[in-house]
């Protein structure tokens, strides 16, 4: 904002560690009024990297901060996507279907997307990548919290159809009923095929 920038994006991903479902991309700016001279207040308070902040206070925080942004967004590249592409491509994927889905705004696009690490897995003229920025960049928190949100909410839904993999516990991520399950039952619908865990957990399920 000081170097003349009004909608300032702060981009996230989720779930690239994932052994199931998709990986997700939030966007989201923040008011282009606030005040950032004076001390935080409410949700923005509070709001932290989603890794950083347990399930329930991620749940409470979402509704308060999505009322918050000036817009936002989550993009996401399916499991077969992940597989088909590759992880970089996935990212990219998710990432513009995320900006595709932003609401229309009277001030146009943004102006910058702060994308969070060393990589740009935007790849927009615009991208300004933030090592470790969702700990220290305020968008790009919120986007964390908004985009990890809804991918547990995705993959709580997913449970219902997928039972034996715990996903409501584990979100698709390595853990060790997830473990036990590949072993016992092989991969599911939703698992990627491709990853490297399945040589160990699932080596003849290809």
């Amino acid at each position: 904002m000081k170097a003349g920038h009004r909608l300032v994006a702060g981009v996230d991903e989720v779930g690239r560690g994932a052994w199931a479902g998709p990986v997700s991309v939030g966007v989201a700016i923040l008011p282009f009024d606030l005040d950032m001279t004076r001390p935080l207040t409410g949700a923005l308070a509070e709001v932290r990297d989603s890794k950083q902040l347990s399930e329930q206070a991620r749940e409470r925080l979402f509704e308060p901060l999505a009322a918050l942004c000036h817009a936002w967004a989550v993009g996401h590249a399916s499991h077969s996507e992940c597989d088909e592409l590759g992880m970089s491509l996935a990212q990219r994927l998710a990432a513009s279907r995320a900006l595709s889905l932003m609401p229309a705004s009277d001030e146009g696009e943004p102006d910058v997307l702060l994308v969070d690490g060393g990589w740009d897995f935007v790849g927009d003229p615009r991208s300004v990548t933030v090592i470790s920025g969702d700990a220290i960049c305020l968008s790009i928190s919120v986007a964390s919290v908004l985009a990890k949100v809804t991918r547990d909410r995705l993959m709580r839904a997913e449970d219902e159809n997928f039972p034996a993999y715990d996903f409501i516990h584990n979100k698709g991520y390595p853990s060790s009923s997830h473990r036990m399950a590949l072993a016992g039952w092989g991969p599911c619908a939703i698992h990627r095929r491709s990853w490297a865990f399945m040589d160990t957990w699932c080596p003849f399920s290809r």
